[in-house]
């Protein structure tokens, strides 16, 4: 990996670990949160640091590192995650997220005037709360006085003591150290509560050396230090003695806590050890090189085979180094990282790009296939048709195979919306909840990437004109919080995604008096409830008073129905007055490729979305001499309206003296194709429509047959409500003139 390809991948990290940090800050907000948020913001801010040093991209390990500072406070319980620091961290995320896009873009390049004083501004806000110190790698924690146990231990030691049992060698003073000096250099770092000198080792008079050190100590120690600030102590005569240093009950409760807050970086157990505290450096290497002299002592059984080593934590345990719990917090530490790795190996990151190249050159081989395919029919060889097949069926794998690799869940942006739904409500004084249902919905990464902005005006709209303040909803008897609800499911081949409210719903005479007052409406005018509401489609459409930096342009709504028409989808609203409104988009699964029904119409064949087709009928010759004074038919006992494809096309010649009825579906309305020809199950690939035929009414795209020849996509979801508008104004006539 180059350089830049490192330096796009910290950007894509970073931009992740931010929207973790974002969505737990947001949990404790709304709900509380637990501990386990704080850590994972914590631990986000903390990689994010790490990664900016490596690049040496100052000015996002500057600003972090004061974060940091801050969380680790909370982390420790020396303050309260309130909303004040919610929201100031909320505003940490977003200035963190513009230094990594400024690094990202325009590397060595000076920050932005505003950017330096937005950063300046939290910074100070950051240092009123006491966050400005330097954070250490793993900080050492604090025992209050009021969580101390005065109470001994099983070996006699107090519980809120280091115990440290020292064994001066007898070499000591012949190198010039004084034994002494290191016990009251020990005073220093704290209170030296007991000790025993030990005369265990001292020989007879007669046998004695004056120039030998025979003495031994037990020493009770309290002190807020750390285990390698104990052993420093001993530096000069640590080869020289034999030390043990034995933490007090209150931190090994600590040295498990901190082994379980540990990054995933880290997968040696002796690395573990040394990264919580519990173990030194030195003490590490001693408990290896006894590993190494075992090994090396027992190298083969008396059978001929290898010994193995000795687990290092059973060492480090009988060496008296660290207790056995937190040894086997150590070990299940082990297993998560290595667990958490063996997860993470099953994962590629790929560039999008790649992917579109994958999709096109499928698209391609599908049509290809399909050639393949013809020709062997055309040249009636059995073996040569079985191949074919098989490679017709290899191919349709592949293309679901790689469709499937740019599948993604809606959820993750349908929870960017939390962010924008707090700080909306909070600017215009609501008290707004999201509800999000059908997050693990899947649909195409091109649907979801173009998808964002009209979801983005919908949910404004929701906020800012749907959901009433929480004043006027009590008084009409509501809640006072207001729900906003986010909602995706499949159906017939497509995907739903709701936006809807609670609010006071569409006013529907208000909507028709401004459609008259713009010209788009005539006074007299008789229009369907679900008529006027599209009105708000219309470009300049708006009903607010008064223009705001939220809404009331009128720019909104039409950019809402045309981006989602770019998207082969429909938008369709649904309100009830006092009671909310649920806008509804309708969207392909996919924009690549689909498995279509191909049919015949004269010469030129169409297909049809599979999804949406529920059956085909052959439409008999009574049923034919009927059409030709109305546009439904009678299918067992249901009006089912139908369109001909030849008048629909104006195509010319005479219809086929077999007609039939492909019967289509979609949004719960049934219409009926009327067409010459079946030609069976097609694998589609989806070519876009130039610029000059993108108005076609009826057309959604264009593909390419075996043959060569050009096939147009049919536009379900116009025919259908083409269909269903043209029978419902058919009855209507034929019921006025009953009553004439």
């Amino acid at each position: 990996m180059n350089l830049d390809q490192a330096k796009q991948t910290f950007v894509e990290e970073s931009h992740d670990l931010l929207q973790s940090m974002e969505d737990a800050l947001l949990r404790i907000e709304s709900a509380g949160g637990d501990a386990e948020d704080i850590n994972a913001i914590f631990r986000a801010a903390h990689t994010i640091k790490g990664s900016a040093g490596l690049f040496g991209f100052d000015c996002v390990v500057s600003f972090t590192h004061v974060v940091e500072n801050l969380l680790d406070r909370t982390r420790n319980g020396e303050l309260a995650m309130g909303g004040d620091l919610v929201a100031l961290l909320l505003g940490c995320c977003d200035h963190i997220r513009v230094l990594v896009d400024h690094v990202a873009t325009r590397d060595g390049e000076t920050l932005d005037s505003d950017v330096i004083t937005a950063g300046e501004d939290l910074m100070g806000r950051l240092r009123a709360y006491g966050g400005s110190g330097p954070v250490a790698e793993h900080p050492p924690v604090t025992i209050e006085p009021e969580n101390r146990e005065q109470r001994p231990l099983e070996d006699g030691v107090a519980a809120d003591t280091w115990h440290i049992s020292l064994r001066f060698g007898t070499a000591v003073l012949r190198n010039g150290m004084d034994p002494l000096s290191f016990i009251r250099y020990l005073g220093t770092l704290g209170e030296i509560a007991a000790i025993i000198t030990l005369l265990d080792a001292m020989p007879a008079t007669a046998d004695m050396d004056p120039e030998s050190c025979y003495l031994g100590f037990e020493i009770d120690f309290r002190g807020d230090v750390s285990k390698e600030t104990l052993e420093g102590a001993f530096e000069f005569v640590r080869d020289d003695c034999l030390l043990h240093i034995l933490p007090p009950h209150a931190r090994v409760v600590e040295f498990l806590k901190l082994v379980s807050e540990l990054p995933e970086g880290v997968e040696r157990l002796g690395e573990i050890l040394m990264a919580s505290g519990a173990l030194t450096h030195k003490e590490l290497e001693s408990a290896l090189s006894s590993q190494k002299d075992e090994e090396i002592a027992a190298r083969r059984n008396d059978d001929g085979h290898d010994a193995g080593l000795r687990p290092l934590g059973e060492i480090v345990v009988k060496q008296g180094f660290v207790q056995q719990p937190v040894v086997d917090a150590a070990l299940e530490k082990q297993k998560q990282v290595r667990d958490s790795k063996a997860q993470e190996s099953r994962f590629v990151r790929v560039h999008a790009d790649k992917l579109d190249e994958l999709i096109n050159l499928v698209g391609e081989l599908v049509i290809a296939g399909a050639s393949a395919n013809l020709l062997a029919q055309r040249a009636r060889q059995s073996a040569l048709q079985e191949a074919a097949s098989v490679m017709s069926r290899l191919v349709e794998e592949i293309r679901d195979g790689a469709l499937r690799l740019r599948m993604v869940e809606i959820g993750d942006t349908f929870h960017r919306f939390q962010r924008v739904v707090r700080d909306m409500s909070r600017e215009l004084g609501k008290d707004i909840e999201l509800v999000i249902s059908g997050a693990e919905t899947e649909l195409d990464k091109m649907v979801v990437e173009k998808i964002g902005d009209p979801l983005m005006h919908l949910v404004r709209n929701s906020i800012d004109h749907g959901i009433e303040s929480a004043q006027v909803r009590e008084a009409q008897g509501k809640n006072a919080k207001g729900t906003l609800r986010l909602n995706a499911y499949h159906d017939s081949g497509s995907i739903v995604i709701e936006v809807s409210d609670d609010g006071g719903g569409l006013n529907r005479d208000r909507i028709f008096d401004k459609a008259v007052e713009q010209g788009l409406a005539s006074a007299g005018q008789a229009m369907t409830d679900q008529e006027i509401f599209n009105l708000v489609f219309e470009p300049g459409f708006s009903t607010a008073d008064k223009v705001t930096n939220l809404s009331g342009r009128g720019v909104g709504m039409d950019v809402v129905r045309r981006n989602i028409e770019a998207l082969r989808g429909m938008v369709e609203i649904c309100s009830e007055p006092g009671l909310g409104a649920t806008v509804k988009i309708r969207l392909p699964l996919t924009l690549a490729i689909i498995d279509g029904f191909l049919v015949g119409v004269g010469k030129s064949a169409y297909v049809v979305p599979l999804d949406m087709v529920l059956e085909c009928v052959e439409l008999d010759e009574s049923e034919r001499q009927a059409s030709r004074e109305h546009s439904y038919v009678n299918l067992r006992g249901e009006v089912l309206p139908f369109l001909r494809l030849r008048d629909q096309f104006e195509i010319g010649g005479q219809p086929s003296r077999r007609e039939n009825i492909v019967v289509v579906q979609y949004a719960g309305q049934k219409a009926g194709l009327v067409v010459d020809e079946l030609m069976g199950e097609f694998q589609t690939v989806i070519k876009p429509l130039s610029s000059l035929f993108r108005q076609l009414k009826g057309i959604s795209g264009s593909t390419i047959l075996g043959s060569g020849e050009v096939a147009l996509i049919m536009d379900v979801p116009t025919l259908v409500q083409q269909a269903v508008n043209r029978e419902t104004q058919a009855v209507s006539y034929d019921l006025s003139a009953d009553v004439h």
